[in-house]
C-alpha cells in the first residue's frame, strides 16, 4: 500500500508506551452493530466477544429502549446518551485489516507473526468508550439478507441505526513496541477501502484518518482534505 503519511513521529511516550492520537472521519455512514435485545446482546458478548467489557456494563450502556424494533442493531450510548464505539471494536478492526494485508507482499502486516497475539497483548486503545461527533440525526439503514436453508432461500430484512458520513471519532493508540506503530498506521490506511461496523463489505463505515500532535495539529494520516 502507498505510504501517504506526512511523517512518522508519535504523539509521545508515557509509562514505556509509544502513543499516537488518531482522528477518523467517515467517508460513508457507519451502521450500529449492537443487538437491541438485552438477552440477545448478553449472549453475543458472552460467546463472541470475550475481550469486551463486562456484560452488565455493556447492556446498561446499550439502552434497550433506544429504538422500537427489537431486532434492530444500534449504537451503545455513554452516560451522556451519546452513541459510542468500544475500544475492542477498534482492535477488532486492526485484526481484520492485518489479516487481509498479510496477503499483500512488502507490507508491515505480511512480516508480522502471531498478529492476533500482538494486537491483543502489545497494542492498546487508551479510551474505553469512544464517542462519535457529528451534526444531524441518527438515521437507519434497511437491507435484505438472503440465506440458503434446508427449506430453500429465505430473505429477511435487517435494520440498523446509522451515523452519517463526516462524523468523527478520536482515540489514542498505545504500543509497547515502537515498531508496531507503523503497522497500526498501515491498518488505519486500510480503512479507506474497508471500514468499521456492519455491512462494511458494501463500503459502509469507510473513513480517512489524521494523526494528531498533543495540540491537535495534523502531522500524518491519509486525510487528503486536511493536507490542502
Amino acid at each position: 500500500m502507498e505510504n501517504s503519511h506526512l511523517h512518522h513521529n508519535t504523539y509521545g511516550r508515557k509509562n514505556n508506551l509509544a502513543k499516537m492520537r488518531v482522528r477518523l472521519t467517515l467517508l460513508e455512514e457507519i451502521l450500529g452493530t449492537a443487538p437491541n435485545d438485552a438477552d440477545v446482546y448478553g449472549t453475543f458478548i458472552g460467546s463472541n466477544a470475550p475481550d469486551a467489557p463486562s456484560r452488565k456494563e455493556e447492556i446498561e450502556a446499550l439502552g434497550v429502549d433506544a429504538v422500537v424494533e427489537k431486532g434492530m442493531t444500534v449504537f451503545p450510548r455513554n452516560a451522556e446518551g451519546n452513541p459510542i464505539i468500544w475500544d475492542y471494536q477498534i482492535k477488532g478492526f486492526m485484526k481484520d485489516a492485518c489479516g487481509m494485508l498479510r496477503r499483500v507482499t512488502k507490507t508491515k502486516s505480511s512480516a508480522m507473526k502471531a498478529y492476533k497475539k500482538v494486537i491483543d497483548g502489545l497494542i492498546f486503545i487508551e479510551e474505553r468508550q469512544i464517542p462519535f461527533s457529528f451534526s444531524g440525526e441518527i438515521g437507519d439503514c434497511q437491507r435484505p439478507l438472503r440465506a440458503q436453508t434446508a427449506q430453500g432461500e429465505r430473505i429477511s430484512l435487517a435494520k440498523s441505526e446509522t451515523i452519517p458520513a463526516g462524523a468523527t471519532i478520536e482515540f489514542t493508540v498505545n504500543c509497547l513496541v515502537d515498531a508496531d506503530m507503523d503497522a497500526v498506521r498501515e491498518w488505519l490506511d486500510y480503512g479507506k477501502l474497508r471500514g468499521l461496523g456492519q455491512w462494511r463489505n458494501s463500503g459502509k463505515g469507510r473513513y480517512l484518518w489524521d494523526e494528531l500532535d498533543e495540540n491537535g495539529n495534523v502531522i500524518g494520516g491519509n486525510n487528503e482534505f486536511t493536507k490542502r
